[in-house]
Parts: structure tokens; C-alpha cells; sequence
């Protein structure tokens, strides 16, 4: 199948083939064509995909179609979790309408409003958000969604994750009943079922990739090893193996700022990003990841999604997460778009639940090694450390989220999770 047989304009046509795609992948396929017929679609799809292309190609045809030149209202609004997701769904989209008379705009907390304001004054009519930013700028009177004709809900799993159920009944209330909708999750769970039911009317489901799966492209290793000698390990393997580009998962913000110093002590670039740095620092730590002047990238699991790190060869687990889809959600980082990747782990003696949970998930066992010099401690407790899971690092209340103070509200409606999870989460 070709782009060409999917019915997308000339215009986007042109597009594509500049980004160097001939071939949708199998979640375009699905989804593009109901999508071009006005039906609602609930689609499930990993990282790595091409889910953005999958509603955004759409997207712009059905608005080029129609176009409202003289005032530009939003007709189209794409909501992402976080930031880094925002940034890069809008990216694709500027890229996707170079050739098209429409204009787009993305806004999220975390940089000053100012700006994103006089863009969306100026007329725009697709709009990216993050939903904190969205609903302060809707309740300063600086933006409508009154006429929004397209809503995509992207990641919506990682949205309920992130406690933003009550943001998102906010912004519908806010939009025209009579509208297309669309939901990208990587899982079809429970709750991401129940919460399609309140916004889809009718909708086509597609399906790319069986749920809970990892990217059949990675190999995944774990290391056994003893808590205090993970460091150690991790700069042997990073600095023996001669990685350049290295994406590195901590369970805390302070983890990961303690893990970089240390890196860099040791003679290796490194770079932290977590919710407690600011949105210039982020952005900044990524973009030296991306050109390869910072060697190790080291993120909490707000780096999890929304990173598009074209052929990221190297993932690591410096700590499982407690939450087992959060480990398909890291490695799916690299392995993307059939390229090959590594995902290795850092196994100690308290992480052995989470383990098991994770090949649960996964449905494989995950070879296991032990490194001499590096052998995990036989007294140690197979117990998770309480303080990893309520704690750490993510206590502070100065790490309040930069989108809005709404995320506060309706605590009981969001579906569990660790709160020192969501602490961290929600810093975008």
C-alpha cells in the first residue's frame, strides 16, 4: 500500500514523500482512511509507530479542504500528557502542512504565556496543548475552543496516568458537541474504554500492535547486581562498550541528578531531564542528546513519552519502575520505526517484583547476567524499599506542575497509582 492509496491531497503527497516515507506503516493504514470518512476512531498503537502521521496527515487534509482564511478560530485541537510530546506532535504537524494554507500553534506550561497568546490572537487553526496551559489560557479569555471541529486525545493512557481525567472533562465541556474525535492510547485498558465511551460516538477501533508488547526489534538484557555497585556498572558498560547515545531511566528526579554528576565525574557527557528542571533546560538537554555533544541522557519517566530519538540505540533501566507498562514505554524509546535497539536493566535484590511483573506484562522472561566485580548481594532483601515507592526524591511541593493549578482537583476519580509517580508526572 502507498500514501498515494490512502486518498490524502497533493499537497500532503509532497509532504510525505520530502520526509523521505513511501510506505504507511500498519497503524496509518488503519486509521487514516475512517479517519478522512469523518468517523470517530479509538486506536491503539506503541511508541514508534507512526500514530502521529496517523492523525495529523488526516487531520490537515480534512481542514485544507475547508479552509477559513479571513479569521482563523481553532478548528483542530491535539492534547498530549507532556511537553517534550507537545513540542514534537507540532513539529510533525509544521512539517506535514508545509505545503498547505494553514496555520498551527503549540502551547504548554513551563515559558512564559506571553508569546503563545499573540500566536493564537494572530489566528491559527490547528492547536497542540498540554491540558494546564490550555485551560489557564482559556480562563485568561485568551483562546475558544467554540468552534473546534477535530479533537485528538494523544496518549490518553499516559494522560489518566498522569491525573488529568478532570482537565480533560474540562475541555470537552468547552468544544461544540457535533465534533470528530479522535484517541491514540498504547493500551486499551479499562479505564481507557470507559473514558472512549464518553467521547467517541461510534467509533472505528484499530489496532497495530497486540497490547502490552514490546518492540519485537529490541534485545533486552538484565544485570543482576548489588544497589550500591549500579553506578559503577553502568559507567563500565557505557564507557567499555563506547555507547554515544544513551537514554538512562532513573525512579527519582534527585536519582537522576545524582546519576549524571557522577557521570560526568567519571568523564562522560551527561545531561539530566525531569520536572524540577526548567522548560529551557529540557529542551536544551535533549537537543545536545540529539546531536551527540551530550553522550547520556538520564530522565525520569516523564522522558518516557513524547521523546522522538530517531535511532536510539541504547536504552537503560539505571532502576525498574514500579509500574510495569512504564518499562514497555522506556524501551520503546529505541527499536523504532524496524530499527534494532538495546533495552538492559539494572536488577537489584528489591527490584525482584517489579521484574517479575514486567515479564508478566511482556510475556517473556528477560536473559539474565551477572558481571564479576558486579555480583548482586545474597543477603539483600527481595523487598521493595518503601522509600522508592512513596518517596524519594519526588516529595517536594515545589514541583508542582507548570500547566495548571486545576491538576489539583478530583484525586479520587484518577485511576491508581504511585503517588510518588504521579508527583513526578505531573511537573509538565
Amino acid at each position: 500500500m502507498s500514501f498515494q492509496s490512502l486518498g490524502l491531497s497533493e499537497a500532503l503527497l509532497k509532504a510525505v514523500s520530502k520526509k523521505g516515507y513511501t510506505t504507511p506503516s500498519p497503524i496509518q493504514q488503519k486509521a487514516i482512511p475512517p479517519v478522512l470518512e469523518g468517523k470517530d476512531v479509538l486506536a491503539s498503537a506503541q511508541t514508534g509507530t507512526g500514530k502521529t502521521a496517523g492523525f495529523t496527515l488526516p487531520l490537515l487534509h480534512i481542514l485544507s479542504e475547508n479552509p477559513k482564511e479571513k479569521y482563523r478560530p481553532i478548528r483542530a485541537l491535539i492534547l498530549t500528557p507532556t511537553r517534550e510530546l507537545a513540542a514534537q506532535v507540532y513539529a510533525n504537524v509544521k512539517e506535514y502542512s508545509e505545503f498547505l494554507n494553514l496555520r498551527s500553534a503549540v502551547i504548554f506550561g513551563g515559558v512564559n504565556q506571553k508569546p503563545q497568546a499573540a500566536t493564537i490572537r494572530q489566528g491559527i487553526d490547528i492547536l497542540v496543548a498540554t491540558p494546564g496551559r490550555l485551560l489557564d489560557l482559556q480562563s485568561q479569555g485568551l483562546l475558544s475552543l467554540k468552534r473546534v471541529e477535530i479533537f485528538v486525545l494523544d496518549e490518553a493512557d499516559r494522560m489518566l496516568d498522569m491525573g488529568f481525567l478532570r482537565d480533560i472533562e474540562r475541555v470537552i465541556k468547552s468544544m461544540p458537541e457535533k465534533r470528530q474525535n479522535l484517541m491514540f492510547s498504547a493500551t486499551f485498558s479499562k479505564d481507557i474504554k470507559k473514558l472512549a465511551h464518553g467521547i467517541l460516538n461510534h467509533p472505528v477501533q484499530v489496532e497495530a500492535t497486540p497490547e502490552n508488547t514490546t518492540v519485537e526489534a529490541i534485545s533486552q538484557k538484565v544485570y543482576r547486581v548489588a544497589k550500591g555497585l549500579k553506578t559503577g556498572l553502568i559507567i563500565k558498560l557505557i564507557s567499555e562498550g563506547n555507547w554515544k547515545q544513551v537514554l538512562v531511566f532513573t525512579r527519582t528526579k534527585h536519582g537522576a541528578n545524582r546519576l549524571c554528576e557522577k557521570m560526568i565525574k567519571s568523564g562522560i557527557t551527561a545531561a539530566a531531564i525531569h520536572g524540577n528542571k526548567s522548560q529551557g533546560a529540557r529542551t536544551k538537554a535533549l537537543a545536545g542528546f540529539k546531536t551527540g555533544k551530550v553522550r547520556v541522557l538520564v530522565a525520569t519517566d516523564i522522558a518516557a513519552r513524547g521523546l522522538d530519538i530517531p535511532l536510539l540505540p541504547h536504552v537503560i533501566n539505571f532502576e525498574l519502575p514500579n509500574i510495569s507498562e512504564d518499562y514497555v514505554h522506556r524501551i520503546g524509546r529505541t527499536g523504532r520505526a524496524g530499527a534494532s535497539g538495546e533495552a538492559l536493566s539494572l536488577v537489584s535484590a528489591d527490584e525482584t517484583t517489579f521484574l517479575r511483573d514486567i515479564e508478566k506484562l511482556i510475556e517473556m522472561k528477560v536473559p539474565v547476567e551477572i558481571i564479576e566485580g558486579f555480583e548482586p548481594d545474597p543477603n539483600a532483601s527481595t523487598q521493595p524499599e518503601k522509600r522508592q515507592q512513596r518517596g524519594g526524591g519526588n516529595r517536594s511541593r515545589n514541583s508542582r506542575s507548570n500547566n495548571s493549578n486545576s491538576q489539583k482537583s478530583n484525586n479520587s476519580r484518577r485511576p491508581k497509582r504511585n503517588s510518588d509517580s504521579r508527583r513526578n508526572d505531573r511537573r509538565n
